[in-house]
């Protein structure tokens, strides 16, 4: 089993703004290498794609030296400045198992900011580096994601969180024409990942996530969808079992092939992963 989205951090030795404010408390301290290894050999998880959380190249770095470092991590999907005009010189000089790249888009104010010149230049660079891009967005950020993905079917795309759908809320639409129209991209798979959270983190069931899991698994097909647990965010809503049995329960229509794919295959199809998580063949 795979896990293709998960975290570490620590407050005590840089800044996290997305950790601001006591909603946040509860996961404001650090998360380590070993508290990982402890969750997931609970989980029987045996491989992980470890995920950036700030806009930091010197994180990436980090990252990778904890990826050589821990044999779970097989992969990390990192940080640059996309905008940057030295995208390729950036991604060279990052040793060791980068298999991605992320930017908090659900972060910035321009709603097409993934189609500005300068970050499509930047994408394509990575789309060339044999790299993967994580989309983080927000359902209004989705018919730009949708014509990123046309103007760069040569970048594989990864959508994080199935693009935040309003379950608290109760809420549908635009979500699910949004996220029905990036699925209808080839070059475009989806993460089953950070759904509790999106939840209302006390009173959630998983009965209140399944028509939003279900919609996912119609649009984009078992064959394009990766768990991933958003540990340790999802300690705001749930443990990292809870969040594991809820995934496996959602998913509990599927064939053994199809469960087979979306927890494990797909992210090493991915992510260039072998079955050691060697990412030295990626492409």
């Amino acid at each position: 089993m795979i896990d293709a989205h998960h975290h570490l951090w620590d407050p005590s030795r840089r800044e996290y703004p997305w950790l601001a404010g006591p909603a946040m408390d509860p996961i404001r301290r650090p998360y380590t290498a070993g508290d990982l290894r402890a969750v997931t050999k609970a989980a029987g998880v045996h491989a992980t794609v470890l995920v950036q959380t700030v806009s930091s190249e010197e994180e990436t770095v980090e990252f990778l030296a904890t990826a050589a470092a821990e044999p779970v991590v097989a992969g990390v999907v990192g940080w640059v400045d996309l905008t940057a005009p030295d995208v390729a010189d950036r991604l060279a000089a990052l040793d060791g198992p980068l298999v991605g790249i992320r930017h908090q888009v659900e972060g910035e104010p321009d709603d097409d900011w993934l189609l500005r010149p300068e970050v499509v230049a930047g994408l394509s660079t990575v789309a060339a580096a044999g790299l993967a891009f994580d989309l983080l967005v927000r359902p209004a950020q989705l018919p730009a994601a949708t014509e990123l993905a046309l103007r760069l079917p040569q970048l594989r795309l990864v959508l994080d969180h199935a693009a935040k759908p309003p379950i608290a809320a109760g809420e549908w639409e635009p979500w699910a024409s949004g996220v029905a129209a990036l699925a209808a991209r080839e070059n475009v798979v989806c993460k089953l990942s950070g759904l509790v959270t999106e939840a209302d983190w006390r009173g959630w069931e998983v009965g209140h996530l399944r028509r939003y899991v279900d919609h996912v698994l119609d649009v984009f097909g078992p064959r394009r969808l990766l768990f991933g647990s958003d540990w340790p965010v999802c300690e705001l809503a749930a443990s990292y079992e809870v969040v594991l049995d809820t995934a496996i329960a959602l998913t509990g229509s599927l064939s053994d092939a199809e469960r087979l794919a979306v927890f494990e295959h797909n992210a090493r199809a991915t992510y260039g992963l072998d079955a050691g998580g060697d990412t030295s063949s990626r492409g």
